[in-house]
This record gives C-alpha cells, structure tokens and sequence, in this order.
C-alpha cells in the first residue's frame, strides 16, 4: 500500500526495512466457499503483531460458521486447540496432519485400511491462551486419521495423511476424505484468481478507511462474477471450478458494449452465460505447481533510503 504515515501507522511496514524505504503490508484471511469459489468471510489487519497471525485472525471468525460446517484447510491450521475450539463452536474440521506428529496405523481403533481413530493428549498451554481458558480444554480428543494414496501415471505413488474430526467411517468414508481434501487445491486457485487476477497485489488508496474501502469493493466485484461463473456451470451442466476465472471477466467486459443496445435483457444474460460456460479450463488433478517464478526481475539497485533523500542529493541508485 502507499507509504504515507497515516497508513504506516495502522499498518506497519516490515521490521528489518528502513523507514521510507519499505511499504506498509496488510494481512488478509479469506474463506472460500468450496462449491463455487465465492468468498464468505475475511478479516484483514496489520502484517506483524501480537494477534495479527493467520491462526489468531481464524479463531476470531470462527463464531461466524453455522454450526455443521467443514472447514477444509492445509496443515498451518492442524494446530490441536485449533481442533478443539471448532469443536466448541460445533463445526469439523478436515486439515493435513501437523508435521510435528507421526502416523502409527498399529494403534488406535481400526475403522478399515489406513483408516483409525486414534486420540491425542492435550500439549502445553499456549502463550496466547489463559489459564482459565486451558483449564477447560480436554485433557485429550479423539481424531480420525486417513492415509490417502494418490496414484498419478508417471510418478510414485504420493502418500498423504489427513485429520479429520468425521468420525463415523460409514456416513464420510476414506474415499469422501480423500476426494475432499483433494479439492483443497481450489482455495490457491481462487487465491490467485482474488489476489493477481484482480489486481489486488498493490492496493492504491492512501488511508486505512479507504484501504479497507477498496477491498470490500474488490469483494463484492469477485463474489459477483463467481455467481455468474457458478449460473454458467449450472447452464452447461459442469462444475464452476472448470470455468475460468479470467475468461468470465474478459467476457464480461466484452458483453458491456451490448448493454447499448435493444437487445433484450434475459436474452443477453443468456447469451453471457453460454459464453463464459465456453472457457473452460484444463483438468489436470494433482498438478505440481511451484511457488516460482520464469521471468527475472530487472537489474535496478534496491531503494534503500527515502526517494526524496535522492532528490536532494542529486544522486542516483547504483546498481551492487
């Protein structure tokens, strides 16, 4: 965001950067509907802090959920009393298990072929937690552990584990785990369609308020065409994460110039909704693809004092 001190005051830059040098950073939570991709709640706040984490901002949301709802999530969110408060708020929880724990398939009560229930003891109070609060945890929790095998043509068999607070192995069987936690690939897409797609990397507006302003707009114009994207799919009978992101908005902006003309409004809604059906994107499951990055950046020096410290030194950076 713009580094003016105003917004640094609410939304610090980072600490090892000099001041002016760097820009101030917002940390934003999103959730993502897994059957369309819309987003259903968020919180933002600043970048560092006491409370400012992802686990922090996820626990102070969790009071929005209905109760019987599943989160899916990846591992950072495998934390055990993380686990235990979406319980008290009555909501199950289906997340990869935490790398700090290991997988005996030996113990725990046998619900089928790398399928058991095993329980784990209560670890040691976090600083963020009272001692009134941890006092009131169980002393364990029961979870049940999936090993899911994921078998692609060309490559070794890829072996996963999944936790899950699903317990009854007839109504979510493995396979119901494993297809969901599948899926779980779709929340960095829809990451990447909010966030690069949008142009929401660089938020331009130079006071918190306003700040905040331009990502609930931001929202509202991805929740919008989501909906037309989830129409779509129920039009040409297919899944709305087959339909892309980025062909619906090209199409939308395509289809403003018929607005201008006597064309009936239901037929041109139609007609959108047939044509962003059309782009339709690759079924690859199980893709690998890299946090990376082919084009390199330029060969400028790094800013590292204030841009009008420049100006009146009549200097230029230089390249290291």
């Amino acid at each position: 965001m713009p580094g003016t001190a105003e917004m640094l005051a609410e939304y610090p830059q980072e600490s090892q950067q000099r001041p002016g040098v760097g820009f101030p950073l917002a940390r934003i939570l999103v959730v993502f509907s897994l059957a369309v991709g819309a987003v259903v709640e968020m919180a933002i706040g600043p970048y560092q802090g006491k409370g400012t984490g992802e686990t922090s901002m996820f626990r102070r949301l969790l009071h929005r959920f209905s109760v019987g709802d599943v989160i899916l999530a990846d591992r950072y969110f495998s934390g055990w009393f993380d686990m235990v408060l979406c319980g008290a708020n009555r909501l199950d929880l289906v997340v990869r298990m935490n790398e700090s724990r290991k997988a005996d398939f030996r113990k725990g009560t046998w619900l089928g072929k790398d399928d058991h229930i095993i329980r784990i003891k209560r670890p040691s109070r976090p600083q963020w937690m009272s001692v009134e609060d941890y006092s009131e945890c169980p002393k364990e929790i029961e979870l049940r552990e999936v090993r899911i095998r994921v078998h692609q043509k060309g490559f070794r068999t890829k072996t996963i584990i999944v936790h899950t607070t699903l317990l009854d192995a007839e109504q979510y069987t493995k396979e119901d785990i494993g297809k969901i936690f599948r899926q779980r690939w779709n929340a960095e897409l829809n990451l990447r369609s909010l966030k690069t797609t949008m142009h929401m990397e660089y938020l331009r507006c130079k006071t918190p308020h306003r700040i905040r302003n331009e990502f609930y707009i931001n929202l509202v114009a991805y929740n919008l065409i989501r909906r037309a994207i989830a129409l779509a799919a129920i039009q040409a009978d297919t899944k709305p994460w087959h339909v892309s992101f980025k062909g619906a908005i090209q199409t939308l902006n395509n289809f403003l110039a018929i607005l201008t003309t006597p064309i009936e409004a239901m037929q041109w809604c139609l007609q959108l909704l047939y044509a962003i059906a059309a782009h339709e994107v690759g079924k690859r499951p199980d893709r690998v693809e890299p946090r990376a990055v082919k084009l390199r950046p330029k060969m400028y020096a790094r800013l590292s004092k204030p841009r009008a410290q420049y100006e009146r030194l009549g200097k230029r950076p230089t390249n290291c």
